[in-house]
């Protein structure tokens, strides 16, 4: 009888073993899938830094500034890109820890630097009060590439500008293309975390397209 009594509770205690190590599992997988869908951020002020110290500039000195967060092979990604000057800047920081898994720079050709642009613009009103309509169409074709249009780049980014209030020639970027024989402007303005993408009819002035991305 007394070997009967020892077997159940043997017994028992298994049963009640393999219950809690079932709790166990549970209690496990439970937590580590609640880890994997919170995960850790750096945030969006750290990624920028490490973008910032990795490119040896000071936030104050860039333009067309813009971090959004996106999702790439289930990892949480900020995408940074801002300009320096004639230089662009793009970055990839990992949310998890804020470590850079891209970055690219490139030279943007069609960079103008302000003081040139303000020299242009006393040049092409020096030359419209002196040469008249004759010497305004030559401006517009150098500033247009050569191309004969009503509209000059600069008078196409003036009136992008327009509707961005408080964003200057720095935080554009605009070229003259042509499509189906007609000649349009396209371009973008970056300006406090938004994108604005534009093309403007470059004989008319008329925009032809607007749409604005918010980071």
């Amino acid at each position: 009888m007394k070997k009967k009594y020892i077997a159940a509770a043997a017994v028992s205690m298994m049963v009640m073993g393999a219950f809690a190590g079932c709790g166990n599992a549970v209690n496990s997988g439970a937590g580590s899938g609640a880890g994997n869908s919170g995960g850790a951020d750096v945030g969006r002020d750290a990624a920028l830094e490490a973008a910032l110290n990795d490119a040896g500039v000071n936030e104050e000195d860039t333009t067309r500034l813009k971090v959004s967060e996106e999702r790439d092979d289930g990892r949480q990604i900020y995408e940074i890109r801002f300009d320096v000057a004639e230089k662009e800047y793009d970055y990839e920081v990992l949310a998890s820890d804020g470590t850079i898994i891209s970055s690219d720079v490139e030279i943007n050709e069609g960079y103008r630097a302000s003081d040139s642009s303000t020299q242009n613009q006393g040049q092409n009103e020096g030359s419209a009060q002196a040469g008249g309509e004759q010497n305004n169409t030559s401006e517009n074709q150098n500033s247009s590439g050569g191309a004969d249009v009503a509209v000059s780049m600069d008078e196409a980014m003036q009136i992008a500008l327009e509707r961005v209030p408080g964003a200057a020639e720095q935080d554009v970027r605009i070229e003259l293309d042509r499509d189906d024989g007609r000649f349009k402007y396209e371009g973008d303005i970056i300006f406090e975390q938004r994108e604005y993408d534009f093309e403007i009819d470059a004989n008319s002035g008329e925009i032809l397209e607007w749409s604005e991305e918010r980071a």
